[in-house]
């Protein structure tokens, strides 16, 4: 792979990334009834919403779900596999294997936002603990639901906290199925982000 390959492969992993983030993290915000005053909602909503009001007129939530982010995150991570599989293999997918591939790659992606979400809010408790900082009240409204179930089943063992143990156990679990998920259908690891 030349110089060129090399650049174009990191600058279309990195723009389609941070776009699958921003739609990613309307849905999930919307999932968990994360406070929308919050500043870092607020520019969320207002950078996706060129995007996802347009697509809401035409389709419908799902009860809590988005439908309209989740058809766009959608979207962009098929443009991004049919992108990176272009500058890779030099073939496109069929659309098959590009609905597929986009499925199990949004799968993996919010396993890895979660996984980087949880280390983040693990390291706010750390250093700033019960601050009104809008970021560590928005890692908190996303990552409670996740580990409040594990709290639940694994209660604290003198102050000390061992639930996001049990958490990145069963993401790592995940991800292990995804990739042999993504390998039995002939899914490049290089292809999906957070895979």
């Amino acid at each position: 792979m030349s110089a060129i390959n090399d650049i174009s492969y990191l600058l279309v992993n990195t723009l389609v990334s941070l776009a699958l983030l921003v739609f990613l993290l309307r849905l999930i915000l919307q999932l968990v009834r994360a406070d929308f005053y919050n500043p870092i909602c607020q520019t969320i909503v207002k950078v996706s919403n060129p995007l996802v009001l347009p697509l809401r007129r035409l389709i419908p939530a799902m009860g809590r779900i988005d439908s309209a982010s989740l058809i766009i995150a959608a979207i962009v991570q098929a443009i991004g596999i049919a992108l990176l599989c272009k500058l890779l293999f030099n073939a496109l997918p069929n659309p098959a294997q590009l609905l597929l591939w986009s499925a199990i790659g949004l799968c993996a992606a919010v396993l890895n936002f979660y996984f980087f979400a949880i280390i983040g809010s693990i390291i706010l408790s750390w250093v700033a603990q019960g601050s009104y900082n809008p970021g560590a009240q928005l890692l908190h409204q996303v990552t409670e639901p996740v580990m409040a179930p594990f709290r639940k089943l694994v209660p604290p063992l003198g102050g000390l906290d061992l639930s996001p143990i049990f958490v990145f156990l069963t993401i790592n679990v995940l991800e292990v199925l995804l990739r042999h998920m993504g390998a039995s259908v002939g899914l490049h690891p290089a292809l999906v982000m957070g895979l």
